[in-house]
């Protein structure tokens, strides 16, 4: 069993209210062989939400308390991605999965790249929250990306 973050098994759930569907994750959704989760929706947002990016380091940081999760408009808002971090990481412990495929990018779920902090799409080496909590506990967290290059060979 793996988790997938759910904008990736095409739910609607990014910050603008789209998905980014990973045709091979859905299918295992649909399979039963993959669980989705939002840290996002978790720690308490709705959809849509304003953007917000990691000002300070990235999702390490902000679990060691050296950084701050803000929307673009100025509110901190890093409570609600660790509540959502912390949760993520109850349920990939309750069902033990085998790995986690988290969206690139994201505060919450990027595993190799984040934005950085700017708001002005330059990204940044890093994890996001969840990522980074999720890795600190011994999970094998990978992008999109890396599960479609090391799993089928290919971008799916």
């Amino acid at each position: 069993m793996i988790l997938v973050s759910s904008c990736l098994a095409g739910l609607e759930v990014r910050y603008d209210g789209s998905h980014c569907l990973h045709t091979k994750l859905n299918q295992l959704v649909e399979e039963n062989k993959a669980v989705t989760v939002c840290p996002e929706l978790l720690g308490g947002f709705s959809t849509p939400r304003e953007p917000a990016e990691i000002i300070g380091g990235d999702g390490e940081d902000v679990l060691d308390g050296k950084a701050e999760v803000v929307e673009k408009s100025g509110r901190i808002v890093t409570d609600l991605y660790m509540k959502g971090a912390y949760t993520a990481l109850e349920e990939a412990v309750k069902i033990d999965v085998a790995a986690v495929v988290l969206k690139e990018n994201s505060p919450s779920c990027g595993s190799s790249f984040i934005y950085n902090g700017e708001f002005k799409g330059k990204k940044a080496t890093g994890n996001g929250v969840t990522a980074a909590l999720l890795k600190r506990n011994g999970f094998q967290v990978m992008s999109e990306e890396e599960f479609a290059e090391t799993y089928i060979g290919k971008k799916g």
